[in-house]
């Protein structure tokens, strides 16, 4: 029952949203946001505590303001998501402007598919959404929701532009013949993760366990790294962003899937450390207690290793 009345409420903003103006629909996702800022001291706690970690030289009053304007900003996100698709492909295109699409479209002319990398940064659902627009479908690495209902929802607002959501079950066999057929996958990257993947580098000088799929996928079949962002440009706008391709270690580095892991992390770091407000402080990123099983990324199991 829970499940079905979250659906239930959920559809019923969707369809608020679709004739809401875009500045009602920022304004209510923000003020979400500072409600939960406010109400929720479990996440809220963990987000000033990541915030130490990560800028243990900044003032108190400063990493309260950041967890703040995080909490604001995944308001803000969840309703400029749900109101981003209810628009027809080309109303998507005319919000967004594109930086380093040609790098993106190098990636795929070296024929050996694209692996695009990002974090829990921004805008990211919005990006693989319109990347399947502007440039093709790509799959999108997952880690279902609870609640199917929901998880249906999300899934028919990531697939409604071509992608393809990729599951746990049989995710190495898939990605890899998505790759060879010269496609694009998307992976996250920025979760705590527990699997025979993991591997830990060093995230705002801490270790932090991480997945070591993307680079051994990498190294294996030399697909580029494409590292990929989506800021925000106010009023309803949003630029999507292709960074450089990440270089591979050399071929005879004695630890090549660790050092190109950390290159990945290291460009993710540089997007966080610029815009703090954009990312899921309220994630316990960094843990003692040894990996734990709730990352997206995880999404290349054991069985298929």
């Amino acid at each position: 029952m829970r499940h079905r009345l979250e659906y239930v409420i959920v559809r019923a903003l969707v369809a608020i949203v679709r004739v809401t103006p875009g500045p009602i629909v920022r304004g209510v996702g923000t003020v979400l946001g500072l409600t939960f800022y406010t109400i929720d001291g479990a996440h809220r706690r963990i987000a000033l505590r990541n915030l130490e970690t990560a800028f243990p030289s900044r003032p108190d009053a400063e990493r309260r303001a950041i967890a703040r304007a995080a909490f604001a900003h995944f308001g803000r996100l969840l309703f400029e998501l749900l109101q981003f698709s209810t628009l027809s492909p080309q109303q998507m295109l005319a919000r967004v402007e594109f930086d380093g699409e040609e790098r993106a479209r190098h990636a795929y002319a070296q024929g050996k598919g694209v692996l695009f990398i990002t974090g829990h940064f921004g805008f990211w659902e919005l990006h693989a959404v319109v990347h399947g627009v502007k440039i093709e479908p790509i799959g999108l690495l997952a880690r279902a929701l609870d609640n199917p209902h929901l998880n249906q929802l999300l899934e028919d607002i990531r697939q409604s532009t071509g992608n393809t959501v990729v599951y746990r079950r049989g995710t190495i066999r898939r990605v890899m013949r998505t790759l060879q057929a010269g496609h694009g996958v998307a992976v996250l990257i920025d979760q705590h993760i527990m699997s025979r993947d993991a591997i830990y580098v060093d995230f705002f000088e801490r270790p932090a366990a991480t997945t070591s799929a993307v680079a051994a996928l990498a190294l294996r079949t030399g697909a580029p790294v494409v590292p990929v962002f989506a800021l925000p440009l106010g009023h309803g706008r949003y630029r999507l962003i292709y960074e450089h391709q990440v270089e591979p270690p050399r071929a005879d580095s004695p630890d090549a899937v660790r050092e190109f892991t950390q290159r990945c992390t290291d460009v993710l770091e540089m997007y966080v450390r610029r815009h703090p407000e954009l990312w899921l402080w309220m994630h316990r990123r960094w843990r003692d207690d040894g990996p734990t099983n709730d990352g997206e990324v995880e999404a290349l199991g054991d069985d298929e290793k």
